[in-house]
């Protein structure tokens, strides 16, 4: 019945991140939360955001800009690696507070990035990938930081979803196999975020016919709602542990 829920929310997650370049491991965090407690379900996401990121790669290959890629994910990827040994030291429920609050927060940061329309030159993305990297090592999710990250660099449609995803995998590559290295990566870990990682593909292959479809104003509304409602829910499982 868990893994029931799991897959019918993750093709739901991955249409979603599909269409906007993020929300699946937003809307499948406090899911997964639930179902296999917040210290399970950070590694199960990371391998999980594996196959969904290389989902949207494989759609969008061709409009991948490799430089911004190479610049984001050669402190991303080491950064991410930091970031999971953090994890691995901090109890459940602090995770939990951590994961809630942290998404909440974005919210106003995401809004104050898009005001000002930033255009990132490549040295932006190192520094921005070392950061969202060691912070995503430590939580779920950070799609809502790098989004804005890789649309101030210009980036747009299917180069900025192919992009962002290809710099995605290299960091949740890197939190996998430190998890995998401390211990907190069993076959039993794996096996579900294959599971899970199979409906978030399914959707991102379903999303790419309503790409181009997608307007500002609704992009902006449902990565907000996204934030939102899943900060508050995970802060909630936290608290009624």
């Amino acid at each position: 019945m868990e893994f029931m829920i799991v897959l019918a929310v993750g093709l739901v997650a991955g249409t979603i991140s599909g269409v906007i370049g993020t929300g699946s491991t937003i809307m499948l965090a406090p899911v997964l939360a639930y179902c296999f407690g917040p210290q399970e379900a950070v590694p199960i996401m990371a391998v999980a955001a594996i196959l969904a990121n290389v989902s949207r790669i494989l759609a969008w290959w061709r409009e991948v800009d490799w430089r911004a890629f190479a610049a984001y994910a050669a402190t991303g990827a080491p950064a991410a690696a930091l970031g999971a040994r953090t994890l691995v030291a901090i109890p459940p429920r602090a995770a939990d507070i951590a994961i809630g609050l942290f998404l909440i927060a974005m919210i106003p940061v995401r809004r104050w990035f898009a005001a000002r329309q930033f255009r990132f030159k490549l040295w932006h993305l190192a520094v921005a990938g070392a950061l969202i990297g060691y912070l995503t090592g430590v939580v779920v999710a950070t799609g809502p930081i790098s989004v804005p990250v890789f649309v101030a660099y210009g980036l747009a449609g299917g180069a900025f979803l192919g992009t962002e995803s290809a710099g995605s995998l290299a960091i949740y590559i890197a939190k996998a196999l430190s998890f995998r290295q401390f211990g907190a990566l069993p076959a039993e870990i794996i096996l579900k975020g294959l599971i899970t990682g199979s409906s978030l593909m399914a959707g991102s292959f379903l999303a790419k016919r309503f790409v181009l479809n997608m307007d500002a104003e609704r992009f902006r509304a449902m990565l907000d709602g996204l934030m939102l409602v899943s900060g508050l829910a995970m802060l909630w499982t936290a608290l009624s542990h």
